[in-house]
């Protein structure tokens, strides 16, 4: 949301994949294909300048087939942020909670440059706990859930940790507490927003709006959920307009 505030000439467009939640547990063929039909329809009514995939799963698995089949568009992409936490890991063993499709893929072993152990922990019941208890839960019930996962990462000597689903940066602080002071948490919002910001100066601005333009902000959902009272109150909390995509 904070480009969103540097940026309020920029119409913001999220999308909401209710229908083929979670993507975590999806095959990488599989998230190709959902993920090539979302874009090619999107492609023929918003036009996006620039297509974020704020998703981790999403982007280990499709980024590079997205951007070969939709080379007009610049990808941003949403990957664990190991590099930094490899960097300043002493114990050299770095800690990536996310989805199974996540943790699985050889991609973050890369990421790291060989410098490191990663001791990745899948986390579905997180990314359920955050869709369906989030808004409910209290401060002891949040805190538990974190300490459920800080806890074998601190056995394993592990002295950082990155947060690879974009789920869980809902409980951010509540992961920079517990894991304090011997665990530092790492997470990939500061990387995409200066991509995003990088993208839209190139060629002397060219893609950013007039400044004087009105910005629109929607958010679109796939599965039927509209009338879901959780989503409305979501999308009024960001001031975002509740939309199905199916009616793009």
């Amino acid at each position: 949301m904070d480009f969103i505030k540097n940026n309020p000439q920029e119409d913001a467009y999220y999308f909401a994949d209710r229908e083929n939640f979670p993507y975590g547990s999806r095959s990488k063929e599989d998230l190709i294909s959902i993920l090539t039909a979302h874009i090619e329809k999107s492609t023929k009514t918003i036009d996006p300048k620039i297509a974020v995939l704020a998703c981790n799963s999403a982007t280990v698995s499709a980024l590079e087939s997205l951007r070969k089949s939709f080379p007009q568009i610049p990808f941003v992409g949403t990957v664990p942020a190991i590099k930094p936490a490899a960097n300043a890991s002493r114990s050299k063993k770095v800690g990536v909670l996310g989805t199974a499709r996540t943790i699985d893929d050889p991609y973050n072993q890369n990421l790291a440059n060989g410098d490191c152990e990663i001791i990745g922990i899948a986390a579905p019941d997180l990314v359920e706990f955050i869709e369906q208890r989030f808004e409910k839960a209290g401060k002891n019930e949040k805190t538990e859930i974190v300490k459920k996962y800080i806890d074998p990462f601190r056995a394993g000597n592990v002295d950082t940790i990155v947060l690879g689903c974009t789920h869980f940066l809902f409980l951010l602080e509540d992961f920079r507490r517990e894991a304090a002071p011997s665990i530092k948490v790492f997470d990939s919002i500061d990387g995409i927003t200066k991509r995003i910001e990088f993208l839209l100066d190139e060629k002397d601005g060219a893609l950013r709006a007039e400044k004087d333009c009105g910005a629109e902000y929607r958010l679109y959902i796939t599965g039927g959920e509209k009338e879901n009272s959780l989503w409305n109150e979501r999308a009024k909390r960001f001031g975002f307009n509740l939309l199905f995509f199916d009616e793009l």
